[in-house]
């Protein structure tokens, strides 16, 4: 039962509209941008023929033809307020600008500058001539029109951002709903399972008391009183879900032992267990016992049910300064890299019976109440995984 198959379809639907809302900015901002464009072409070619028709009219420049114009133009000339415009004569050399600033207008270095970056961006100029004197008019586009071009991207980034704020808006509210389902239902779980625990406690007290020291009454009793203790330990970690557990200084090797051992002994005899020895150095660190051992017990019932009836299962323990690593190891069938992050999450399972809760669980317990880490360090398909559990000191 996977639970994440329709969030992934969420995902990829919002993409999608994303993708076509911006394809669709795109194709219609280049339209704009082309039309844009040539109408700014055809102010320069207005530009030219008003700038000629002026110098033509000028009986100064019949005297000294060589002279520099300056742009105290016509209407027509001062109509561009907005397109950068620099004049150039035949020989390379700047004249005037227009509309790069009240400055930079008359700035003849910057002017080069700026005519580099115009002949470099592969700009052709329009050129002018009258009376033989040939110039060129090199301009550049216009404010608007750059802005313009960059509007698509602005436009993708806007539409990420707020598709991204959503998800994670959304994300974080599920995740709260979920945690407060689970927690709930821990609880009532605890409490559910309080009453007849009472109770069997109380009638394995009347049996105590009316039992024969000997027989086979009292392995009866004693056996039942191991499975009562057992529910009252399960009761008792149900009832931790959803509140902050009491963190006590523990030797973990001891918990490890005990919980390999427990399981040990009902496994298949054809799987091989190996775990710390409790004569191993004490590894101290600050846990809360009954969920860390519940952890353990989730992630030794996973690698039995990958390994079959068969195979080894590891525990291995190495510390540095700052931490306590666990890796428990398994020869079973492996787990693919894609799905290393979808294991831990409420609901995924790859069998046929269960909830898909165990991992997701583990996650919280060992991260949310531990301060540590749980993730899967390395699998094979085939030849088996190994998680690893990562405790501050």
């Amino acid at each position: 039962m996977n639970f994440y198959n329709n969030t992934s379809k969420w995902r990829l639907a919002l993409f999608l509209v994303a993708l076509i809302v911006v394809l669709v900015s795109v194709f219609y901002t280049n339209y704009l941008v082309k039309n844009i464009s040539i109408d700014e072409k055809q102010k320069i070619e207005n530009y030219k023929y008003a700038l000629k028709a002026q110098i033509t009219a000028d009986e100064f420049l019949v005297e000294n033809p060589k002279c520099k114009y300056d742009f105290t133009l016509s209407s027509v000339l001062m109509e561009n307020t907005n397109i950068p415009i620099i004049l150039v004569s035949e020989l390379g050399e700047v004249s005037e600008g227009r509309n790069f600033g009240e400055e930079k207008d008359t700035d003849i270095e910057y002017l080069t500058k700026e005519l580099n970056k115009i002949q470099k961006s592969g700009k052709k100029p329009i050129s002018i001539e009258y009376f033989g004197v040939k110039q060129y008019i090199y301009y550049k586009d216009s404010n608007v029109l750059r802005m313009l071009q960059y509007y698509p991207f602005v436009m993708f980034f806007l539409i990420a951002t707020f598709i991204g704020i959503g998800f994670l808006g959304f994300k974080s509210e599920k995740n709260a709903e979920q945690n407060r389902v689970w927690a709930g239902l821990a609880k009532e779980t605890a409490h559910q399972l309080g009453t007849p625990i009472s109770g069997m406690v109380a009638w394995l007290e009347h049996l105590k008391l009316i039992q024969d020291d000997k027989g086979e009454i009292k392995e009866i009793v004693d056996e039942l009183e191991k499975d009562v203790d057992r529910l009252m330990l399960v009761a008792d970690r149900f009832s931790k879900i959803g509140s902050d557990p009491e963190l006590q200084k523990q030797d973990i090797v001891v918990i490890i032992h005990d919980v390999f051992k427990y399981m040990e002994r009902r496994a298949p005899k054809r799987v091989i267990f190996t775990y710390p020895s409790l004569l191993d150095e004490p590894k101290i660190v600050k846990i809360n016992p009954p969920l860390f051992e519940w952890v353990l017990e989730n992630l030794l019932r996973n690698a039995l049910d990958a390994s079959g009836n068969k195979g080894r299962i590891t525990g291995e323990m190495i510390e540095d300064e700052d931490f306590v690593y666990l890796d428990i190891s398994d020869t079973g069938k492996g787990i693919p890299d894609t799905k290393f992050n979808s294991i831990f999450k409420p609901g995924f399972t790859t069998k046929k019976r269960g909830w898909g809760l165990g991992l997701s669980l583990a996650k919280r317990i060992i991260e949310s109440y531990h301060n540590g880490k749980i993730f899967v360090k390395e699998s094979t398909i085939g030849e088996g995984t190994t998680f690893r559990i990562q405790l501050p000191k």
